[in-house]
């Protein structure tokens, strides 16, 4: 007979480890789970939309902003992070007009500005597709910025914008294209500007080189390249060379706002005047100075008070001139000068004051539609003989080319009065001659 002695312990051992395994599995599993649903969060939370949406609404809040992006937007976390928008609209809150809309918008920014959180300001390259700003609608909104200096980002791969518009009040300018290789706060910007601004009927394609001594308002800025000035049956065609320094902002009298003032602007221009058709009479090529304060309100262009200096060739005058031109929906010229002498291309004078070597001082007034159609006032004075005359621009230089063979007399209206004449070989004194014409209608 044996017998056997039970360890109640060693019989535990195996579900012991059972219940340890089961425990082990159940964790196993509980992890696997959390990892899925965080894989999974993550998916969902790093989709392109998802993490458009959250830069957007972070980049908004910064600038006081709502902006929003209806396209397919795209994100790269390799090398230089970079995100891509489409479809952007930005407004300020509550305004029923957007300031800017993109078809799309390409910002790279390295990994140090992310870990910066904005303490850096360094963005690689900015690109924008197609953007549209509504020129109004920013005013409004920089007014509402808080004041304090404007931080100018680096961007050290550059600025490009592609088939932009920019909408003023009755104007735009289409086509826009920028090419700005570098930007640094404290270093000279260089760029190419090209576009055209259309006021129908009138328009000014452009392409410039432009420089800044540094991005920031009150700095020196120079542009040099080629604008074409064109309206209905006339075209500019001109290179031209502009300096001075830049201000942008600020209000006018009346509490008007401004958009831009060059005080004082520098330009130099050569150009030549075409119209109708190719012909070598229909090109009249001239050199233009101007120096003044040059300010724009949205509207309108304005030079007062204003130095200018033309040198024509053929049958356009030389002159210099002091005064005012304001030039919008309808261009206003306010100019006091003198013509060194009569010009060999011009009908001749009759005696005594065609023998006459003396200045010809003069004042000129025009106000009416941008093309220069309407009416301008003329007093032109040489020695004791002074005409005070009226006249469309269009019809003159049209007479001007023409004068050789054409008629002598010029199509205006006007009074010439002199105390000495010779006309046809009689002597007339005391004259008071009236030139009339039935196309310059209105009183002097």
């Amino acid at each position: 007979m044996s017998s056997r002695i039970r360890d109640p312990d060693a019989m535990n051992v195996p579900a012991a480890a059972a219940r340890r395994k089961h425990r082990l599995t159940l964790g196993l599993g509980a992890l696997a789970i959390l990892a899925l649903l965080l894989a999974l969060s993550l998916r969902v939370m790093l989709r392109p939309e998802n993490v458009t949406r959250l830069i957007l609404r972070q980049v908004g809040n910064a600038l006081g902003l709502e902006i929003t992006a209806t396209g397919i937007g795209e994100y790269r976390l390799r090398g230089t992070p970079q995100l891509i928008v489409r479809d952007v609209v930005a407004r300020s809150p509550g305004a029923k007009t957007a300031l800017l809309r993109a078809e799309r918008i390409a910002i790279a920014v390295p990994w140090a500005t992310l870990r910066s959180r904005g303490a850096l300001l360094e963005v690689s390259r900015v690109e924008l597709d197609a953007p549209v700003l509504e020129l109004r609608a920013l005013q409004d909104w920089m007014a509402t910025r808080p004041p304090g200096k404007t931080r100018i980002p680096t961007l050290t791969d550059g600025l490009a914008v592609t088939r932009g518009r920019v909408d003023g009040d009755g104007w735009r300018i289409d086509g826009v294209e920028v090419d700005l290789p570098r930007l640094h706060p404290e270093q000279p910007v260089n760029a190419r500007v090209a576009g055209r601004y259309l006021d129908p009927p009138t328009s000014i394609a452009f392409d410039l080189d432009v420089a800044l001594t540094r991005p920031t308002n009150h700095v020196g800025a120079a542009a040099i390249g080629a604008i074409t000035f064109a309206r209905d049956d006339w075209r500019l065609p001109a290179r031209v060379r502009l300096s001075g320094p830049m201000h942008l902002g600020g209000e006018l009298a009346g509490g008007r706002k401004q958009v831009l003032r060059i005080t004082p602007v520098r330009l130099a221009m050569s150009a030549v005047y075409e119209s109708g058709t190719s012909a070598a009479s229909d090109r009249l090529p001239f050199v233009l100075g101007v120096h003044g304060p040059l300010r724009f309100d949205g509207a309108t262009w304005t030079l007062a008070p204003v130095g200018v200096a033309l040198r024509g060739e053929g049958v356009l005058p030389t002159l210099d001139a002091r005064g005012a031109i304001a030039s919008g929906r309808r261009l206003v010229i306010r100019l006091a000068g003198q013509l060194p002498g009569w010009k060999d291309a011009w009908p001749a004078l009759p005696p005594p004051i065609g023998q006459s070597a003396s200045p010809l001082p003069f004042r000129l007034g025009y106000s009416g539609k941008a093309d220069a159609s309407d009416i301008t006032t003329l007093r032109l004075l040489r020695d004791d003989t002074r005409f005070d005359g009226r006249f469309r621009l269009p019809q003159v230089l049209a007479w001007m080319k023409a004068a050789r063979a054409g008629s002598p007399i010029p199509p205006l209206d006007g009074t010439i009065t002199a105390p000495r004449l010779e006309i046809s070989g009689a002597q007339l004194h005391g004259v008071e001659v009236e030139i009339d014409d039935p196309d310059v209608e209105g009183s002097p």
